[in-house]
């Protein structure tokens, strides 16, 4: 075994001290297919016992802009598939053979009520086990899978936690995203795992392992964290929102305006954030192919208490 095989870049991305904060980028239109994890492939909506056809509708749904994901877990009948679309919420059932058939009723905007079970009920959470994508993902993945499947169940929280295909940032693992609240999460450990669905519960992000709003910029989520976490750092809990375009100050800075709410009060924070190169890998397959390459890191370097709104309390 060469020394590449052994090495992990989720373990390598920790150690160099590659941020988590920035990276939730996602899609906010998705399609979920649930299909048996042992015949996905390396692309995400792909399956090696897919039909031709089912595979050229997935792409074409993909190439109209919704991100189509393969989910999985050992309940669901290999042969009777779930599919999930956001932000709608809607639960389709539909049997292999008529996959086809709502696939292309779907692309066409046609009625899909003879296959709808229901509507999402609570939050969806996906947890990235998709090895034949990166290794970590697998190492790291299934077994955060497990935790949060088993805690949610143990806790009757209201989550529908899947396996999932790949979700970005392979060397974050493991990699959850919450669906419909667009929260992503990285490097999620079975320790974290109480603490995150407790959160989430509260419909709060769990600030350890959060990335970041999936509809925000990176650097807008830089913002946003940096405001939670000052919240957090003074016994509060409330809602933060990025507001407005974020002022370039150079061409390495910005200032992002955010405001906040809790029961104890209201404000602003103007808040500047630096972009910083760093060279990593991005996935594990690089440290034979590619190497390590740039990428753009965001941190807060700077946090400036605006004067209070009106009808505030001053913290």
């Amino acid at each position: 075994m060469t020394a590449a095989h052994r090495q992990f870049c989720a373990m390598e991305s920790a150690r160099i001290g590659d941020p988590l904060v920035g990276t939730g980028a996602h899609a906010t239109r998705n399609l979920l297919v649930s299909w048996p994890r042992a015949k996905w492939l390396r692309n995400l909506r792909q399956a090696s016992d897919m039909p031709e056809e089912v595979v050229n509708l997935l792409n074409a749904i993909a190439e109209g802009g919704r991100r189509v994901n393969l989910i999985h877990r050992q309940a669901q009948p290999s042969h009777l598939h779930r599919l999930v679309s956001m932000p709608e919420g809607r639960i389709f059932e539909v049997k292999r053979e008529e996959l086809t058939e709502l696939l292309h009723a779907f692309i066409a905007e046609k009625s899909l009520d003879r296959w709808q079970t229901g509507n999402v009920d609570g939050s969806m959470i996906l947890c990235c086990t998709h090895g034949k994508k990166d290794k970590c993902c697998a190492k790291f993945g299934y077994r955060s899978y497990k935790a949060l499947a088993s805690e949610a169940q143990q806790h009757s929280y209201p989550f529908d936690v899947w396996e999932s295909s790949h979700l970005g940032g392979c060397r974050l693992a493991a990699s959850v995203m919450i669906f419909p609240a667009l929260r992503k999460y990285g490097r999620l450990t079975d320790d974290d795992v109480p603490r995150l669905l407790q959160a989430e519960s509260e419909n709060r992000p769990y600030l350890p392992c959060y990335r970041g709003d999936s509809t925000l910029t990176p650097p807008e989520q830089c913002a946003q964290v940096a405001a939670l976490t000052w919240l957090d750092k003074r016994g509060m809990h409330g809602s933060v929102t990025v507001t407005g375009e974020a002022r370039w100050l150079d061409a390495l800075r910005q200032r992002v305006h955010v405001h906040w709410q809790t029961a104890q009060g209201k404000g602003r924070l103007d808040i500047t954030c630096r972009a910083n190169e760093l060279i990593r890998h991005d996935t594990c397959a690089d440290f034979e192919h590619e190497g390590a390459q740039p990428s753009l890191i965001w941190h807060a370097i700077h946090i400036e208490e605006q004067v209070q709104e009106p009808g505030s309390h001053k913290i």
